[in-house]
């Protein structure tokens, strides 16, 4: 028998986004507002017409999906826009029910030495953003008085796979030109070491919630253990690590993720279920490979960002989303939280997000909860055990009472 949601119970009950690119998530009015006030050039300058343009509904392949971060980069290395593009974000996820968020973007695409933009500079701009949405939330009469679980956020800082020589930012431009005799591989090992370290030193010393470490970009041709030492500087400093693994890449690469890495979560995972993906000539039986693997991450209770739209985007050959990996996920009882990766690049909320995963499998209410609850449980929360155990009874507390409301036993 298929269990049915309305819209309304999805949107209001307590939900978490672990896997949310900062970048990719800005409000379309607001990326052009922040373009006219710093002069960069759009295609459009209304909101249709970026739709058209830039942020669609399907894209042919990975690349075009990429495309519109070039202006949402370049106008987010305005300090104003920064803070702006945090405090709307943390708003609009307010807005449909999501208590906790894990922003995570790349900082070093933001900073431009040339200006005196630094890494600091970058890091406290966007923690006053969402520091301020989180006073104003938490402010109501109905959080302070218990009635609503509070608001809270993390910050998950990306180290690059790759960046180019020229125009991937001022940045990397000017590193390139300082390292000019290494390897492009040492210059951007070195990048992501800086970055690692800033993160740390920022969290310890002045206490800004930069909860994980993140790879992103291109996995084909940058595997994760070409960044081992960096995920190593990580684990030593009691620093959560995640992991852009199995998005495009086979089975293989989330493998080298959980033993080159250390990751506490897994970025997309959707290649787990997809032993054709896999590329390495070692592996001679991929079914018996995915097979073992799957089970040892469920074991493990490894949580899994899920993120289908963006899925179906990127892997435009998956066609619908019954035939996405989440069915295989679910059905080996996998800790899967789900996510929307990029709010305007795939156009997405996370209640669409949970509409398009209930489509695709039959969740009772029991599993319901325990996918809620996957995303206040598998956290990186800034605070200690017990205060990141409280926070989760309150929200899965209140998933009950608004149950309780729409009628859903």
């Amino acid at each position: 028998m298929t269990t049915t949601y309305s819209h309304a119970f999805l949107k209001a009950m307590p939900k978490a986004d672990l896997h949310l690119h900062l970048d990719g998530s800005l409000r379309p009015q607001g990326l052009i507002e922040m373009a006219k006030r710093s002069g960069v050039e759009l295609p459009s300058y209304t909101v249709d017409g970026l739709y058209d343009l830039v942020f669609k509904e399907s894209y042919q392949n990975l690349g075009e999906y990429l495309n519109g971060f070039q202006y949402t980069c370049a106008v987010l290395r305005d300090m104003e826009n920064l803070e702006q593009a945090a405090y709307e974000l943390a708003q609009d996820n307010l807005a449909e029910g999501v208590i906790y968020i894990e922003a995570r973007f790349a900082p070093q695409l933001m900073m431009d030495p040339a200006r005196g933009i630094d890494f600091d500079t970058v890091m406290h701009a966007t923690n006053k953003g969402l520091a301020r949405a989180k006073h104003e939330y938490n402010s109501q009469t109905a959080v302070r008085e218990g009635h609503k679980p509070p608001f809270d956020y993390g910050i998950i800082n990306c180290a690059m796979r790759m960046f180019g020589k020229k125009g991937f930012s001022p940045y990397y431009t000017q590193l390139f030109q300082m390292l000019r005799d290494h390897e492009p591989k040492q210059v951007i090992k070195t990048a992501a070491m800086e970055m690692i370290r800033a993160s740390v030193r920022l969290r310890d010393e002045e206490g800004l919630p930069i909860v994980g470490l993140d790879i992103a970009g291109q996995e084909m041709g940058y595997p994760a253990h070409d960044f081992k030492e960096v995920y190593e500087y990580a684990h030593q400093n009691f620093l959560l690590k995640t992991v852009h693994a199995g998005e495009a890449y086979g089975a293989e690469s989330i493998f080298e993720a959980l033993t080159q890495c250390y990751a506490d979560r897994l970025g997309h995972g959707y290649s787990l279920f997809s032993p054709e993906m896999i590329q390495d000539p070692k592996i001679s039986d991929k079914e018996d490979y995915a097979r073992r693997l799957a089970s040892f991450i469920a074991d493990r209770r490894i949580a899994v960002e899920v993120c289908i739209t963006s899925n179906l985007q990127t892997n435009p050959d998956i066609g619908d989303v019954r035939n996405h990996n989440f069915k295989h996920m679910f059905n080996h009882r996998l800790a899967t939280v789900i996510c929307t990766d990029n709010r305007l690049v795939s156009r997405t909320t996370v209640t669409q997000e949970y509409e398009l995963a209930l489509s695709a499998v039959d969740v009772p209410l029991k599993r319901l909860k325990d996918m809620v609850a996957y995303g206040f449980k598998k956290n990186f929360f800034a605070g200690d055990y017990i205060e990141k155990r409280a926070y989760a009874k309150k929200a899965l507390e209140y998933f009950d009472t608004v149950a309780a409301e729409h009628g859903i036993k």
